[in-house]
């Protein structure tokens, strides 16, 4: 045989490190508002607001914070050309506050998510088991439907993106769709005793504890920030993440402020109040079938668990494209930054995100903790503290990145917006602070155990960097 002849083995191909997309405005807008849960909110956080905050008033605190969240996404958006990775968080504060600062965000970013998503489960589990027993089927425990729900969740994370955002357009048209029409039924009908003034009356909204009322309603727009997580796998993105975000934003805020208005309308205000105290989480089962009937009322029950399943797979591709641009950033194992060769997916973060959920549901499931008093109220609320606290740091972060490297000289943009929004959302995550007791449910000893949790993340990030940092410095040559 002539060794002149010999073929050399190929090289190994390199891991593919990249994700592939061609997400447009519409797509990613899908996936965003998925995340919020509108039909889970109208449910769930509008008669908590309404019974705990400022009552009858409490529709006008959405356009409050959509204003503030406006006025953050205003510096967001300017940064979005400056940024061309797809860690969201991370990146941002990376690029204005440091590596360090960064990396700290990106841990947090990562304990957030992972909270509003086993939030998601214990509520999707509670519910799905409550509404087969009440058709006369099995009363089986939570966690064995949101185990169900993980697999499916699990086998749609794995595959392209497109997928999922085919999913979560269909289950979002069909949850917003039902809310809608009760909407615009009420407002054709009148309300109960004419359509409510109360968001237009500053003594209404000033009423009761305006505080927690904001509270309620910023967590309710959970999920649209992450728009720029999906900048890798967008067509155009410099102009599609922008795009994506302010319309999900207003798509958000108009929603949730038309159909709470419509909510406290179709019992009055006095007696939207009542309601609401008396049955917070029946109110919108209960209105809807008042309007649309009994057939409405059971409709609205099988899209709620719909609308939190397209919540859980919205959070599990944000945390999956996190974990992958840590992974790629050096901060996780490197096999967390591969993507799927055919699927062009983060495969092995999805993979992993799937595991890390898996094990914490069943440590819930072991010590018996309730799935909405505890796991679903508990996490929630992390999320919240910790997402508002992830803002604020992006809001500073654009402040200083623009200062420093004045690539864009419009005022507005990078100065007068970013400083307003960072002063609204430290009010926020002030009030957010002083009331998370009320928030989780629980004690004052708990809230500050989950506040320790959180700024251990960020302490771990950050430490992280900082140790590496110093090891690359005194390393010999």
């Amino acid at each position: 045989m002539d060794p002149s002849r010999t073929t050399a083995p190929a090289p190994p191909a390199a891991e593919p490190r990249t994700l592939s997309g061609r997400l447009g405005v519409g797509s990613i807008v899908f996936m965003v508002v998925a995340a919020a849960a509108p039909l889970t909110v109208i449910a769930g956080a509008v008669p908590l607001g309404i019974a705990q905050g400022d009552g009858a008033g409490f529709p006008a605190t959405f356009v409050l914070c959509c204003a503030v969240l406006l006025l953050f996404a205003v510096g967001f958006c300017a940064m979005t050309r400056h940024v061309p990775n797809a860690g969201a968080f991370y990146t941002y504060i990376h690029k204005g506050l440091g590596r360090s600062t960064g990396l700290g965000s990106a841990f947090l970013a990562l304990v957030t998510y992972t909270a509003v998503q086993l939030s998601v489960y214990g509520y999707l589990g509670a519910t799905l088991s409550g509404l087969v027993a009440q058709y006369g089927g099995p009363a089986l425990p939570w966690w064995l439907y949101a185990v169900a729900a993980l697999g499916l969740v699990s086998a749609l994370g794995y595959r392209h993106i497109e997928l999922s955002g085919k999913v979560l357009g269909v289950l979002l048209v069909c949850e917003v769709g039902i809310v809608l029409v009760f909407d615009a039924v009420v407002n054709v009908r009148g309300g109960a005793h004419g359509l409510s003034t109360a968001l237009l009356q500053p003594s209404q909204v000033g009423s009761g504890s305006l505080g927690i009322g904001i509270m309620f309603a910023i967590a309710s727009f959970l999920g649209f920030e992450a728009t720029a997580v999906y900048r890798s796998e967008a067509r155009r993105p410099e102009r599609t993440v922008p795009r994506a975000t302010y319309l999900a934003l207003l798509l958000i805020g108009g929603f949730y402020t038309l159909s709470s208005w419509s909510l406290v309308s179709a019992w009055g205000d006095a007696d939207a109040v009542t309601q609401a105290n008396q049955n917070p989480g029946g109110m919108l089962i209960a209105s809807v079938s008042r309007y649309l009937g009994a057939a409405g009322g059971d409709l609205v029950q099988i899209l709620l668990v719909t609308s939190l399943f397209a919540a859980l797979l919205s959070f599990h591709n944000v945390i999956a494209r996190y974990t992958f641009s840590l992974g790629n950033a050096g901060a996780l194992p490197s096999r967390c930054g591969r993507s799927h060769a055919r699927h062009g997916s983060p495969h092995v973060a999805s993979v992993a995100q799937s595991a890390s959920a898996l094990v914490l549901i069943a440590v819930f499931a072991l010590a018996k903790m309730d799935p909405v008093t505890q796991v679903f109220s508990w996490m929630a609320g992390t999320a919240t503290l910790g997402v508002l606290a992830l803002m604020a740091l992006t809001c500073l972060a654009v402040l200083v990145f623009f200062r420093r490297t004045s690539l864009d000289r419009r005022r507005w943009n990078t100065v007068v917006a970013p400083s307003l929004g960072l002063v609204g959302l430290l009010a926020a995550l002030a009030l957010t602070v002083a009331n998370f007791p009320t928030l989780i449910g629980g004690s004052g000893e708990l809230a500050a155990g989950i506040g320790l949790i959180l700024v251990a993340a960020f302490a771990l990030g950050t430490g992280l960097s900082l140790a590496r940092r110093h090891l690359l410095v005194t390393l010999p040559a």
